[in-house]
């Protein structure tokens, strides 16, 4: 027994636990004990075990019963049955929901040292099942990009070939699905990927700014113009420019534009000298550029010059098999993020988050899973840790008022995000200006 494992003995009884502690001990292993199914699971909440070896009678909870709740929420933990009936019923129940082996009382040393060598060996099979495992997950992503659903792997088989050329493309898709991720890719394999990628949100900028921020201007060209400034079509030169949300654009810029994608050229404003520019233009927009095309929003000669290639990312209602991976994903970078031992979803849990509908999509699943991991009391996300997205789940206490119950949710999200503002923000779907003002509104303050 020279592997060293992490081992708890579940038993009411205190001898049949001293006897397995300095059993093992001796051997040196991490052993803890519990008296009750109870205190085993308050113990896994905050410690992970390799193998739990369990007593089949104890009072208040069985032995099946941990054993269902063991597997349900700690799926990896190796669970041992221990009985002093020799119920060949009882083994076969326990075998069938997931037990990896029993011992008959009373036992042998040998016998105990044969029923854990076979737990070893377990778990170095499963050590070997997790390494593929995420060899597979390499496969089902492509640059950041994850999903295994057949839309997803289709936009996976598409990029490189994209990728090879220097035509427009346009990326079409939902709020929240991922856009820019696809136009990272799509950089990161073109021969330009040494060169600079950079993504400007249009929507997000005034028709003056953004004509400044992507021509740049001269020295007095306007006022508050004390310096000449270089635009992001000149400081992007040999890279990609990413234009997010080009549906937003006034008709001037797009004439502008469009006169650069012929001409290859820009003027500064308040310039009159014309500036050699190489960029390739990677687009994206949530709206249906052919309609607005049609009602005339959109210029037409404009629409067909950025849309030499389109790529249309699904929604995630509509790749629900992708949930999972994501799901395992947003935990592992949150739990790395916040030092948070949280490794798993219980089947209640992933059962919320598959049948919702994610309006927002990937960038909403992100959100509610970093806000679970952040307000997580145990390793285990459960069903009630998504309540928010089904809505309360029990009604406000009567003597509690809105403006208390915002205040205590407030200060649980900051403690919980270790009064990381920028952090805490983002769980509470605010800006950091807006979480501010609350905080000094609710006479809130960091201990110490």
């Amino acid at each position: 027994m020279t592997e060293k494992m992490s081992i708890m003995v579940v038993d009411d009884e205190e001898i049949i636990r001293q006897s397995f502690l300095h059993w093992f001990q001796k051997y040196g292993h991490h052993v803890e004990v519990a008296a009750s199914g109870f205190e085993a699971l308050e113990k896994l909440e905050d410690t992970p075990f390799d193998i739990l070896f369990v007593d089949i009678k104890m009072p208040g909870m069985n032995g099946i019963e941990l054993l269902k709740r063991v597997k349900d929420e700690y799926p990896d933990t190796i669970v041992i049955i221990i009985t002093a009936y020799g119920s060949i019923e009882t083994a076969v129940e326990a075998m069938k929901l997931g037990a990896a082996d029993y011992l008959l009382k009373p036992f042998k040393p040998d016998q105990l040292s044969l029923v854990l060598e076979k737990a070893q060996q377990q778990r170095r099979l499963m050590a070997k099942y997790n390494y593929m495992r995420g060899r597979l997950d390499e496969i089902t992503r492509f640059e950041n990009i994850i999903g295994k659903s057949p839309p997803m792997q289709r936009v996976f088989e598409i990029i490189p070939e994209i990728a090879q050329s220097d035509s427009a493309v346009l990326i079409t898709g939902e709020t929240g699905t991922g856009k820019e991720l696809v136009a990272k890719a799509i950089h990161a394999k073109s021969r330009r990927a040494h060169l600079p990628f950079i993504a400007i949100n249009c929507g997000a900028l005034p028709d003056t700014l953004l004509e400044s921020e992507l021509f740049g201007h001269q020295r007095g060209a306007f006022t508050g113009a004390t310096r000449m400034r270089k635009g992001f079509l000149e400081i992007v030169s040999g890279g990609t420019l990413f234009l997010d949300e080009i549906g937003e654009i006034s008709p001037k810029m797009q004439v502008d534009l469009l006169r650069v994608l012929e001409e290859r050229k820009i003027i500064r404003i308040g310039d009159r000298h014309p500036i050699d520019v190489d960029f390739r233009l990677i687009s994206a927009t949530s709206k249906d550029l052919k309609r607005e095309v049609e009602e005339g929003n959109f210029r037409e000669d404009f629409f067909y010059r950025i849309n030499v290639i389109m790529i249309h990312i699904p929604p995630l209602r509509e790749r629900k098999d992708d949930i999972p991976l994501l799901v395992e994903h947003f935990i592992q970078k949150y739990s790395h993020e916040t030092t948070k031992q949280v490794d798993h979803v219980t089947p209640d849990a992933m059962k919320i988050l598959m049948d919702y509908d994610w309006p927002g999509n990937v960038r909403e699943l992100e959100n509610a899973i970093e806000r679970a991991v952040v307000l997580s009391k145990s390793r285990t996300l459960r069903k009630e840790d998504f309540g928010f997205l089904c809505g309360p789940s029990m009604p406000a206490p009567k003597d509690q008022s809105l403006r208390e119950m915002e205040k205590r949710y407030i200060l649980k999200v900051l403690e919980g995000c270790n009064w990381n503002i920028t952090r805490a923000a983002r769980v509470l779907d605010i800006n950091r200006v807006t979480l501010h003002k609350m905080i000094k509104r609710y006479g809130l303050k960091r201990p110490g």
